[in-house]
């Protein structure tokens, strides 16, 4: 295999009126490499990759592919030129079907380049996505599918384009294991046949598990590439977030007194069917379980979101009765919902305004919202949560994943919920921010909050929780204390009948 660089950037630089995004940027990529880029949110990676796929020129500086100088004026240049791009946010439009969305923006037509060659479209679309999930029919649309099954579709689509240079922009956010282990067979596939892959993820055991190269940005610089396979992951964290992250221990803050009680709990819309369990003040209850298990359902029957078929929920005591989130959010719940950009912000408006959203009642006299009274609340809880940067007045959509998470938190703090439900709550958020959340999740716990998490990721299940609730087919397969909590035993309950084990064929099975 030739050692010519596939794709080399020599000092590039981007600059936003005077603040520079990226510095002298400068690193290459061989053909066959899996090469990834690191870095917390804000550190330039995105900015790159916009450079790379033709939305956005460089200020300054140069780009190779196969040796020839780039120079794209649009990301037709760049698909042109053999790049494919997987864009964390969907590019996808709701009501065409899946193949279509697959090959929008370059139809297969017929008939003198008049008419589109549907049939021809779904049988390519068919045989990409057989590489990663079969089940998905090229004909469904694509509003109808799962979020992990339209990140899958964007996956298939990049196949479809027999790229030299793949750049994945988190590509497993919302993939399950057994979905990440076909994309990885996929990725060494494409390296195996000479494809550079740029890998972007803040699942550093993902990164770690398939990729050869990292190049490490802080900041819009290159703090330096590292030899991946040979690398301490402990040593890459510390260069990516220029300090080293301790590991901490579980914290337990539980008390004696019952805050929920959940009694054969059943959907009226979705196949959750009676589930039971309590929370106490101050405990922190993980929820683990497959895909359409049941656990986000779980988390928006409790919220007011779909409505409650049989059963009762009881708090500190007294029955409830939900007709609608408010009436969940007057009874002291709060909701980080699963996908938070389409569910939990309004993109452009305010952080302090999204903050202040089920509390405006509070905040209002005569029917009038005070702005000064929402800026006011919005200065010390959003200071609590350590938002970054302290601009109340910026358009939520301009933040960090993180720091909208943790203005999703403010929001519940200004509303004065006592219980706290979180689903993915570190979903596509970096390291460093992770660590945020973790300890404010704990801090909420110390101050006595009640919490359920549900979450993916295994080792944030068991780090957070007192107990873990394992839910399949819509019902609580297991409840593990802390000294049950392994991940062979989540996923032994997640899984059923069908025999766990400790290899990646396990991982084929469960997304917990």
């Amino acid at each position: 295999m030739t050692t010519t660089a596939r794709l080399r950037f020599e000092g590039i630089t981007k600059t936003f009126q005077s603040a520079k995004a990226l510095s002298d940027v400068s690193f290459s990529v061989k053909p066959g490499e899996v090469h990834a880029l690191l870095g917390e949110n804000g550190a330039g990676k995105s900015t790159l990759l916009r450079i790379l796929s033709g939305v956005s020129p460089q200020t300054s500086g140069e780009f190779f592919v196969d040796g020839k100088l780039a120079t794209f004026k649009s990301p037709e240049d760049a698909r042109r030129a053999g790049i494919a791009m997987i864009h964390q946010e969907l590019q996808q439009i709701p009501n065409l079907t899946v193949a279509q969305n697959m090959f929008l923006g370059h139809p297969l037509k017929y008939a003198g380049g008049l008419l589109v060659n549907r049939r021809e479209q779904e049988k390519r679309a068919a045989a990409a996505l057989a590489m990663i999930d079969p089940s998905i029919d090229p004909s469904t649309p694509i509003k109808d599918l799962k979020v992990a099954q339209r990140q899958i579709v964007e996956i298939a689509r990049a196949l479809l384009e027999n790229a030299r240079i793949v750049a994945m922009d988190e590509p497993t956010s919302s993939l399950t294991p057994a979905e990440f282990e076909s994309l990885a067979v996929v990725i060494q596939k494409m390296a195996a046949s000479g494809v550079a892959i740029i890998y972007v993820s803040h699942k550093m055991d993902e990164v770690f598990r398939i990729c050869h190269q990292g190049t490490v940005m802080r900041d819009g610089n290159v703090v330096g590439t590292v030899d991946l396979r040979s690398a301490v992951q402990a040593d890459v964290i510390a260069m990516m977030v220029g300090r080293e992250l301790m590991q901490e221990e579980h914290k337990t803050f539980v008390k004696e007194d019952v805050r929920v009680e959940v009694r054969n709990l059943s959907s009226a819309v979705t196949h959750v069917r009676d589930v039971s369990f309590t929370v106490r003040r101050g405990e922190v209850v993980g929820v683990a379980g497959l895909v359409g298990s049941g656990r986000t359902e779980l988390l928006r029957l409790i919220a007011g979101v779909d409505k409650i078929g049989s059963g009762d929920i009881n708090v500190d005591g007294r029955a409830l009765k939900l007709t609608g989130p408010r009436s969940a959010i007057d009874a002291g719940i709060g909701l980080l919902p699963e996908e938070r950009k389409r569910e939990g912000i309004i993109p452009m408006r305010p952080v302090s305004v999204n903050m202040a959203l089920p509390s405006l009642r509070k905040f209002a006299r005569v029917g009038i919202v005070r702005h000064s009274a929402v800026n006011k609340s919005a200065e010390t809880l959003l200071k609590r949560v350590n938002l970054r940067p302290f601009q109340i007045d910026r358009p939520i959509k301009l933040f960090s994943g993180g720091n909208q998470q943790k203005a999703i938190i403010a929001r519940w703090l200004a509303a004065g919920s006592e219980i706290l439900l979180f689903d993915e709550p570190t979903r596509g958020i970096d390291v460093g921010a992770k660590s945020e959340i973790y300890h404010l999740i704990e801090n909420l716990a110390a101050e006595g909050k009640s919490i359920i998490v549900v979450s993916s990721e295994l080792p944030e299940v068991i780090r957070l929780s007192d107990r873990v609730m394992v839910m399949r087919d819509g019902r609580i397969a297991a409840q593990l204390e802390r000294h049950e909590m392994t991940e062979q035993a989540i996923v032994s309950h997640a899984v059923g009948d069908r025999e766990p084990n400790t290899d990646s064929s396990t991982q084929e099975h469960a997304h917990v």
